[in-house]
């Protein structure tokens, strides 16, 4: 009897301690893929969030990241050819997967919401946003849930503000009474502005944010404030692996308006 107990009670702790080293592992291994991050290695930190999957399958805190991941390096993925298109499209499509994982694990976090939306828009764009119209939507009603969530902090809700601020610029590119009827009515770039202003409250000195409310300004024939948004992208520090081309393409619509 005592023999059945010692082995039960070794078996105890042989599971626990093993559940307990796994939960370790996979916290160590999103901590190291979040640095890879930090230094813009996308492959490095799709690999080690990969590694924290297989310790951790149901964990939405990495599920988001394998999809910021996935994201990250379609962006940079070359699309001159069919093949090199498709590669891109799956790429792009493994993000919305992940995303939409967590979001099922996470309902109550905004930044699942937020991930869904980027990688839907990334497929929207890829596309066309006009061949996609159901996934520019989707886009819109997960950028608008992350909101309303509020969850996440002030980065992840500029982010959502940035995404749907984006997302009302690239649908006004088309005339009202043109896309009234796929259902795009709603693209409003007075919308843009508000949206985009908040996301530069919540996250000031980001690049990306300055340069897009700069456009939407110019949409909205307020030069004066576009220019000076556009000064602002020139002394905000590099936070994003994108920040240099960001940095020359405020230069250059900087010139292109500097007269009007």
């Amino acid at each position: 009897m005592k023999t059945n107990l010692h082995l039960i009670i070794t078996l105890f702790f042989i599971v626990f301690g093993a559940a307990i080293t796994s939960a370790q592992t996979a916290d160590e291994l999103l901590k190291e893929g979040d640095e890879y991050v930090e230094k813009f290695d996308n492959q490095k930190a799709l690999e080690t969030y990969l590694k924290a999957e297989k310790l951790a399958p149901n964990n939405w805190e990495i599920l988001w990241r394998l999809s910021r991941a996935y994201v990250d390096i379609g962006e940079k993925m070359p699309d001159k050819t069919d093949a090199q298109k498709d590669e891109r499209e799956k790429t792009y499509k493994k993000a919305l997967e992940y995303a939409d994982k967590s979001v099922k694990l996470a309902p109550s976090q905004s930044i699942t919401y937020v991930r869904r939306a980027i990688a839907n828009g990334r497929i929207a764009l890829f596309e066309g946003v006009f061949s996609a119209i159901g996934t520019v939507k989707d886009v819109k009603a997960d950028c608008e849930k992350a909101i309303q969530l509020g969850t996440g902090g002030n980065y992840v809700q500029a982010l959502a503000h940035y995404v749907l601020g984006r997302t009302h610029l690239k649908v006004c590119e088309k005339a009202y009474l043109v896309r009234l009827p796929l259902g795009l009515g709603w693209g409003d770039t007075e919308e843009a502005v508000r949206l985009l202003e908040t996301a530069v409250k919540l996250k000031p000195n980001f690049r990306m944010f300055l340069y897009e409310l700069a456009k939407a300004y110019i949409e909205e024939d307020e030069y004066d404030k576009a220019k000076e948004t556009l000064k602002k992208v020139e002394k905000a520090p590099k936070a994003h692996e994108d920040d240099d081309q960001v940095l020359a393409d405020a230069k250059n619509l900087y010139e292109k308006i500097k007269n009007k």
